[in-house]
Protein backbone atom coordinates (compact mmCIF):
# COMPACT_ATOMS: atom_id res chain seq x y z
CA UNK A 1 0.00 0.00 0.00
CA UNK A 2 1.19 3.56 -0.53
CA UNK A 3 2.08 5.34 2.68
CA UNK A 4 -1.48 7.66 2.01
CA UNK A 5 -3.19 4.67 2.75
CA UNK A 6 -1.25 3.49 5.45
CA UNK A 7 -1.62 6.84 6.83
CA UNK A 8 -5.17 6.83 6.56
CA UNK A 9 -5.57 3.23 7.89
CA UNK A 10 -3.93 4.50 10.98
CA UNK A 11 -5.36 7.82 11.40
CA UNK A 12 -8.89 6.24 10.88
CA UNK A 13 -7.93 3.61 13.96
CA UNK A 14 -6.28 6.19 16.50
CA UNK A 15 -10.43 7.94 15.78
CA UNK A 16 -12.11 5.03 16.30
CA UNK A 17 -9.98 4.03 19.32
CA UNK A 18 -10.50 7.02 20.72
CA UNK A 19 -14.13 7.32 20.15
CA UNK A 20 -14.98 3.33 20.57
CA UNK A 21 -12.18 2.01 22.51
CA UNK A 22 -9.91 -1.01 21.01
CA UNK A 23 -12.91 -3.77 21.38
CA UNK A 24 -15.63 -1.53 19.83
CA UNK A 25 -13.60 -0.05 17.63
CA UNK A 26 -12.61 -3.66 16.44
CA UNK A 27 -16.75 -4.75 16.39
CA UNK A 28 -17.35 -1.84 14.24
CA UNK A 29 -14.87 -2.78 11.53
CA UNK A 30 -15.97 -6.77 11.67
CA UNK A 31 -19.56 -5.21 11.11
CA UNK A 32 -18.47 -2.97 8.14
CA UNK A 33 -15.97 -5.41 6.37
CA UNK A 34 -19.61 -8.40 6.76
CA UNK A 35 -21.20 -10.03 3.86
CA UNK A 36 -24.22 -8.09 4.64
CA UNK A 37 -23.54 -4.52 5.58
CA UNK A 38 -24.75 -1.72 2.63
CA UNK A 39 -22.40 0.65 2.91
CA UNK A 40 -24.51 2.81 0.70
CA UNK A 41 -27.80 2.15 2.82
CA UNK A 42 -25.82 2.85 5.68
CA UNK A 43 -24.64 6.41 4.49
CA UNK A 44 -28.03 7.39 3.04
CA UNK A 45 -29.81 6.60 6.77
CA UNK A 46 -26.77 8.63 8.28
CA UNK A 47 -27.08 11.56 5.85
CA UNK A 48 -31.02 11.37 5.63
CA UNK A 49 -31.16 12.07 9.34
CA UNK A 50 -29.52 15.51 9.33
CA UNK A 51 -31.20 18.38 8.03
CA UNK A 52 -29.48 20.61 5.14
CA UNK A 53 -28.37 23.01 7.86
CA UNK A 54 -26.18 20.30 10.19
CA UNK A 55 -25.19 19.17 6.65
CA UNK A 56 -23.71 22.79 5.69
CA UNK A 57 -22.34 23.67 8.65
CA UNK A 58 -20.65 20.72 8.78
CA UNK A 59 -19.24 21.21 5.04
CA UNK A 60 -17.70 24.56 5.93
CA UNK A 61 -16.37 23.09 9.03
CA UNK A 62 -14.11 20.58 7.05
CA UNK A 63 -13.76 23.27 3.76
CA UNK A 64 -12.32 26.03 6.40
CA UNK A 65 -10.01 23.16 8.35
CA UNK A 66 -8.67 21.58 4.78
CA UNK A 67 -7.74 24.13 2.63
CA UNK A 68 -7.19 23.32 -0.69
CA UNK A 69 -3.09 23.34 -1.04
CA UNK A 70 -2.32 22.15 -4.34
CA UNK A 71 -1.89 23.44 -7.74
CA UNK A 72 -4.62 22.59 -10.04
CA UNK A 73 -4.56 22.21 -13.62
CA UNK A 74 -7.10 22.60 -16.06
CA UNK A 75 -6.35 20.19 -18.86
Amino acid sequence: MVSNTMDLLSRGMRCLVKELGIVEAEQFISVVKGDTFDYGKWQREFFDSMTPEEMSEEISEYIAAHPYKCNATVI
